[in-house]
């Protein structure tokens, strides 16, 4: 079995963050990654928590982002988010480095984050919190709330067209509501890479089925997805490809249709790629 390797770029010299939606996505003919991160390191004090990490995300492509706790895959995201700046190593939007510093810089780029706490404002409605921040006013000064409806009405309808409940607060949504809450705020400002933590955490089977949906759909759109799962269920059903972390180190990056679950669990455990992954290593997972 191969593992995916992620090819350094051309060093094109790093462009501002806002910049980046010019930059050219193939170059001299050939495609381009939507995302590359090489060669990623962040430490706190003497602990490695992301230590030498490159991996890749390709427009319309899922990644799944595995790995026990503490293993380093939410800190590696931060550095994406603009949450956390990497002590060495270069991230590229589309073959361009740039420098993320904040997560302004971050949405600039087109890369929305949604937490699994999701970050929402309870006791405010669908179209208040999807504009939340960035609302739009009239020629008065007053909110527009009409605009902001409407626009909240024509994202949702691409995303859930089953969500009715524009008028309720937040708090009165089920798990998949407010997931696709959450992910219209991102997909509305014009994201074109997700970043998933964990979005079908505590939510029932029913709910779970309709955040897979969405997140098929915006795969469809050609938005790019690091998923961060606990949820090896998800991660396969969702995933074209898993990237595998441990002890801050990609153990590989694997596609999933050429996996058992067994073998990237014991990824996840031992540390081990597929090929050397023992039939006693099988035995031991399961004992």
């Amino acid at each position: 079995m191969t593992m995916d390797v992620v090819p350094p770029a051309p060093d094109r010299g790093p462009v501002p963050a806002g910049s980046a939606r010019s930059a050219a996505a193939a170059v001299d003919g050939a495609t381009t990654s939507l995302v590359e991160m090489r060669d990623i390191k962040v430490t706190f004090g003497g602990v490695h928590a992301v230590d030498g990490v490159t991996i890749e995300l390709n427009a319309g492509e899922v990644v799944g982002i595995v790995g026990g706790n503490g293993a380093g895959k939410s800190t590696l995201m931060k550095v994406l988010s603009g949450a956390r700046q990497p002590d060495a190593g270069q991230v590229a939007i589309e073959g361009r480095p740039v420098d993320i510093r904040n997560p302004r810089d971050a949405k600039a780029l087109g890369i929305e984050t949604i937490y699994q706490n999701l970050a929402l404002a309870d006791n405010m409605d669908a179209p208040a919190n999807v504009f939340l921040g960035r609302e739009l006013t009239t020629a008065t000064g007053t909110l527009d709330d009409s605009a902001m409806e409407d626009a909240t009405r024509k994202v949702m309808t691409r995303l859930n067209p089953k969500f009715k409940r524009f008028k309720a607060p937040v708090m009165f949504l089920s798990g998949g509501q407010r997931q696709s809450v959450a992910t219209a705020r991102a997909v509305h400002f014009n994201a074109r890479i997700l970043i998933m933590d964990e979005p079908t955490a505590a939510l029932g089977p029913a709910e779970t089925a309709q955040v897979r949906d969405l997140i098929r759909q915006l795969k469809s759109e050609g938005i790019g997805i690091f998923l961060i799962s606990h949820d090896i269920h998800d991660v396969f059903e969702l995933s074209d490809r898993i990237s595998v972390m441990y002890h801050g180190r990609i153990v590989g990056t694997v596609k999933q249709a050429d996996v058992t679950t067994d073998e990237v669990l014991a990824m996840i455990i031992l540390g081990k790629r597929p090929e050397e992954v023992t039939q006693k290593d099988l035995a031991e997972l399961h004992g």
